[in-house]
């Protein structure tokens, strides 16, 4: 079945619309900035890999660095997973922000690997609206188990701290994140796993299914703008 773009584009086009819309917010409300940046750098880097695919399959023969650059972006996605708990968790935990900073520190020495490394992924071929990547084993093996360990750190902090949270806002901006891992991360692995024709081309299911995710880090950023246009309402009347 040939490859079709348009859920590429839709799902980035989404994904960079809601974007836009909160960093646009952050110039007539207070919030938490640091909040709104991490979940717009995570739906962009989403929306980032959904364009970088789309232009890849368009021409797999002439596709070049691009598959590299596919895995570049996506790197990035655990770390900020685990930085927006870190910002969200109350009270705030060191050790949260150290697994954080860590996986950043993680993250650019495998993108130094990636860009140095021109054999790390070449596109095999694309089909219907995924791509199926090929890379030289065993050294992959390193970039997985970096990238599951990422996910499971985002599902057990996120389940934990909205348990764990006495603030309420912040408790189902955390069950969000938590459910919209477990929501992206589960179906991915049983498509990979019950449908043979998509061996190998589980990246691709992932970001595809990160749309649950987006989803749920749209509602995040309503319930942020919310609580910001509360507190400039509360401000005023006390002036």
């Amino acid at each position: 079945m040939d490859y079709s773009p348009i859920l590429g584009v839709v799902t980035a086009g989404f994904e960079i619309i809601v974007a836009g819309w909160a960093l646009m917010g952050l110039r007539r409300t207070l919030g938490e900035r640091r909040v709104v940046w991490t979940t717009s750098a995570v739906l962009v880097l989403l929306a980032g890999y959904q364009i970088a695919e789309v232009v890849i399959c368009a021409d797999v023969a002439a596709a070049g660095f691009l598959p590299r650059l596919a895995f570049i972006i996506v790197t990035w996605l655990p770390p900020l997973g685990l930085l927006l708990i870190a910002q969200l968790r109350r009270p705030r935990s060191r050790a949260t922000y150290a697994s954080a900073y860590g996986l950043f520190a993680a993250a650019a020495g495998i993108v130094a690997w990636i860009l140095i490394d021109g054999s790390f992924a070449t596109a095999s071929v694309c089909n219907a609206v995924y791509a199926r990547y090929s890379h030289v084993m065993p050294w992959f093996r390193i970039y997985a188990w970096y990238y599951w360990a990422g996910l499971l750190g985002m599902a057990l902090l996120s389940g934990y701290g909205a348990m764990a949270c006495p603030d309420d806002r912040r408790k189902r901006q955390l069950t969000l994140l938590f459910g919209g891992t477990l929501a992206f991360v589960l179906p991915s692995i049983a498509v990979s796993w019950f449908v043979p024709e998509t061996r190998g081309a589980l990246p691709s299911i992932l970001c595809h299914f990160a749309l649950v995710l987006a989803i749920c880090l749209a509602r995040l950023l309503v319930l942020e703008r919310r609580q910001a246009k509360e507190s400039e309402h509360l401000a005023a009347e006390a002036q």
